[in-house]
């Protein structure tokens, strides 16, 4: 990723004119609760520092500055992504994390919680809407700036928006949908929410549209790794269609990406995917180099002696010693003690368990979003659960992806049942601590008018005290429950917005 050090000529005086008086005194009233420290978390559509400066908006680079900017707000949400993504599933064990995180886990989901905040993701939105908006305005000063470059740039605009979006649905599930930069008095501050179906087929046609505009070739490893390419786009667009059970749509994407220069790393191979990253697997990622001053929070999470959390029971049986994981299991955990063991994937240099990250580069473990082994899996997913699926196809796929991992094949019974049990699993083990477990579950637990939700929590409480068995599977049988609330600070600053269904008991907080 790119220095980010030339966002500093974004620190102009904002230059916003309101005609209204009435809206006027909103602006008043939401800087007032920006500089205050009990709402600073709101969501986020007041313009950022100099982005509407008429002096700003000259050059390519000032477009392109913005877009790293996006880029750098969307990487520093990496240890929320890990959390939104593992802590409810059944995955991770509680070793030191924070009460906010636990709670989380336990179900104690109250809407003052600090991962009911979303003010973050609307920056990164912000900042994809200037892109996308003030492009064209710069093509006409710049002359220099040609359309290939400007569509180019939209379209990295139009993937990291997407990808922002589709993470609030899934966090959230209904969320205010804002595709224009706040720049003018036709902007609405106070916006209500959109369906969460609405916003997923936007931002998907909003991808099919500049598929054939994204670069392919950014000059280096890490920027093609780490900015939007058509295979990115390609996987955003397959993953959306799986969540939203569009299986022909999922499969079509995940093909365009086979044709593409992806493929499986050997399974010698293997854990350079996680270290040093960017390997030929790899679709997308955040990138963080500490030596440049952008830090990986992930060592921090997992260290042996403070992290925040172990591997649980379910991962232990998953992918320790007694089950035959050497490529994944060596490479995903690391024992301590007996029946102890820390999540080794951002740890090590190496999938030996011993050979920690040096303390130069511990802060530099990239974030994975998409790699090839994750796009087959939703293929396979989908071959098999569509109307008429196709099992042997998918059985390829899995053997495919256990091949690598030096796995036996497995016989499956031929329903989509059996398929959906053993392609989550595979995905638990494949894809272990990078973000998509509780997101996995939460689609299985969805499909076909919510007939396998009993299974969602059966697999979510398995891991837990007998004593929180029966109230977690309680909380969790209303599937409005497996979002997230609105924080308390969104909804006072919004009177627009209304409470989740399922934590509308929870009254509005007052300051």
């Amino acid at each position: 990723m790119l220095d980010f050090k030339t966002l500093s000529i974004m620190n102009t005086e904002k230059k916003i004119r309101y005609t209204a008086y009435r809206k006027r005194f909103y602006i008043f009233l939401i800087l007032v609760m920006v500089f205050s420290t009990s709402c600073k978390d709101y969501l986020e559509l007041l313009p950022l520092d100099g982005l509407v400066n008429d002096e700003y908006w000259k050059k390519k680079e000032d477009v392109e500055a913005v877009l790293m900017g996006a880029y750098q707000k969307f990487a520093q949400l990496h240890s929320k992504l890990f959390l939104y993504g593992e802590i409810r599933a059944d995955m991770l064990e509680i070793y030191r994390a924070p009460e906010y995180q636990s709670q989380i886990i336990y179900g104690n989901i109250e809407p003052d919680n600090p991962l009911c905040e979303w003010g973050d993701f609307y920056k990164v939105i912000n900042y994809c809407n200037f892109v996308y908006d003030y492009a064209p305005k710069v093509m006409e000063v710049d002359k220099t700036f040609t359309e290939f470059q400007m569509k180019g740039y939209q379209a990295e605009a139009v993937f990291l928006r997407s990808l922002t979006y589709f993470y609030l649905v899934r966090i959230f599930k209904d969320v205010p949908l804002v595709l224009s930069p706040t720049s003018s008095d036709d902007v609405d501050f106070f916006p209500e929410k959109s369906a969460d179906t609405t916003i997923l087929r936007t931002v998907k046609e909003d991808l099919k549209a500049v598929l054939g505009t994204v670069r392919e070739n950014y000059g280096s490893l890490e920027n093609n790794k780490g900015r939007a390419t058509r295979g990115a786009i390609n996987a955003l667009i397959a993953d959306i269609s799986l969540w939203n059970f569009e299986y022909d749509e999922c499969i079509k994407y995940v093909e365009n990406i086979e044709n593409d220069a992806y493929e499986l790393m050997l399974p010698g191979d293997y854990y350079e995917n996680f270290y040093p990253g960017n390997s030929l697997e790899s679709i997308f990622e955040m990138q963080f180099n500490q030596s440049l001053g952008q830090y990986s929070s992930l060592y921090k999470l997992f260290d042996r002696y403070s992290g925040y959390y172990r591997a649980s029971d379910i991962s232990i049986e998953l992918l320790g010693d007694d089950a035959g994981e050497v490529i994944r299991g060596n490479s995903s955990i690391s024992m301590l003690s007996e029946n102890e063991y820390m999540i080794w994937k951002f740890m090590g240099s190496k999938a030996d368990g011993h050979t920690y990250l040096g303390g130069s580069v511990n802060r530099s473990q990239n974030w994975i979003i998409y790699r090839f082994a994750d796009v087959l899996l939703m293929k396979a997913e989908a071959l098999s659960q569509k109307s008429s699926p196709d099992f042997a196809k998918a059985a390829e796929i899995i053997d495919r992806i256990r091949a690598r991992a030096l796995q036996n094949p497995i016989t499956i019974p031929e329903n989509s049942v059996a398929f959906e049990d053993a392609i989550m699993e595979e995905r638990a083990k494949e894809l272990a601590y990078e973000g998509k477990r509780w997101f996995d579950l939460m689609r299985m637990g969805r499909r076909n008018d919510y007939i396998r939700k009993d299974n969602l929590i059966k697999i979510v409480i398995e891991d837990v005290s007998a004593a929180q068995k029966m109230v977690l599977a309680s909380k969790l049988t209303d599937p409005y429950g497996w979002y997230l609330p609105i924080h308390f600070n969104e909804l006072e600053t919004n009177g627009n917005l209304v409470q989740n269904p399922y934590y509308e008991m929870y009254q509005r907080k007052k300051y």
